[in-house]
């Protein structure tokens, strides 16, 4: 088994070769096909995030994220073998050869958040695939019990392994601020998350959405991916386009970027009412004026991936609607290291996946 691992933080992935594991107990032994990039792992290869505001960043070793890691918490496999202990019951309609995607937020499956099907927001012991757990960047991985395997059912397994992160975690984002869809929506960012929640907007019946960047490669991506209009966050009337572009109060913003920059611009373009979702980890501290959340009766609500029903919604609407997938780019797992500095540096439009 090769998988290239975090051994140190902010140093190049180390490349590993291992004796294949064999699935015990509930276990389930897959063969990666598709292993997304997504920008939390280059917080995880960072080790930390920053929280503006002169603070000490927040270190994830403190987290519990212990070295050497194999991140890759977007992962689609074919099942090779089932542990000893999984029964007919637990397989449900999965079998040897089929190919499926990996619901990677676990949590300890035992306190009343995750027995009640929200084990993303775990706070006992999350184990999260790819952060706590190793994850996809190998050519083979175990995952804890069949229930965290959906069955892909056709669908690409390239195209459909960002649905474990950028996919479900728009989702869920975009279910927070449903009760908005009828006027058009501001989205911050237009990787590979904004372009996916263009595309589930419209299935879920939304007006559609402005998109704020300040690439301007990301923003015509934007444009083609159907936003309504795009607007360059770095332009001193950003605020003024964004008003004239809706043409009618801004009911809710999704942040995908979350920084000082976009949540205060995001902020400041709500009407009365208006919710403010925080999706993106980019970090920094708030800078809007605490008055005005009350004033304007303003809802901030962070937005931490999704749940596995909700994982299950979004196959099923990526079935249902033929959502078209977003821009991929794929790479070899050799070329890991190249694909966590590609996105670092902002070359990838969309998404990279990894295909051993």
């Amino acid at each position: 088994m090769k998988s290239f691992q975090v051994a140190e933080f902010n140093a190049p992935l180390k490349e590993v070769d291992q004796e294949t594991p064999q699935p015990t107990g509930t276990q389930v032994l897959i063969k990666v096909k598709a292993a997304g990039v997504c920008h939390s792992d280059l917080h995880i290869w960072e080790g930390g995030y920053d929280l503006g505001h002169g603070r000490k960043p927040l270190s994830l070793k403190d987290r519990g994220v212990s070295l050497p890691r194999t991140m890759g918490h977007e992962t689609v496999g074919e099942v090779v073998a089932f542990g000893p202990d999984v029964t007919a019951a637990d397989k449900g309609d999965l079998k040897v050869g089929d190919t499926a995607l990996v619901y990677p937020w676990l949590g300890c499956g035992k306190c009343p958040t995750c027995v009640g099907g929200d084990e993303n927001m775990c706070v006992v012991k999350p184990n999260s695939l790819g952060v706590y757990c190793d994850g996809g960047y190998a050519d083979h991985m175990t995952v804890p019990n069949p229930k965290y395997l959906l069955n892909l059912k056709g669908l690409d397994p390239v195209t459909a392994a960002p649905y474990a992160c950028s996919g479900v975690t728009t989702y869920s984002a975009l279910k927070k601020v449903e009760s908005a869809f009828n006027s058009p929506i501001v989205i911050f960012g237009a990787g590979g998350l904004g372009l996916m929640a263009l595309s589930l907007l419209k299935a879920m019946g939304g007006k559609g959405a402005i998109v704020v960047d300040i690439d301007s490669r990301k923003r015509e991506a934007a444009e083609a991916a159907g936003a309504l209009a795009t607007v360059d966050g770095k332009a001193p009337d950003a605020l003024e386009q964004l008003a004239k572009k809706a043409g009618e109060p801004i009911r809710a913003v999704i942040d995908l970027v979350g920084n000082a920059q976009t949540t205060q611009l995001g902020f400041d373009c709500l009407t009365k009412g208006g919710k403010l979702v925080i999706v993106g980890l980019f970090g920094g501290g708030a800078t809007f004026a605490l008055p005005l959340i009350p004033i304007k009766a303003i809802t901030i609500q962070g937005s931490y991936v999704g749940n596995l029903r909700e994982t299950a919604e979004l196959l099923e609407l990526v079935r249902n609607k033929m959502i078209a997938p977003i821009p991929v780019t794929t790479m070899p797992l050799a070329k890991a290291n190249e694909a966590l500095t590609d996105l670092q540096k902002g070359k990838l439009v969309g998404r990279a996946v990894l295909t051993p």
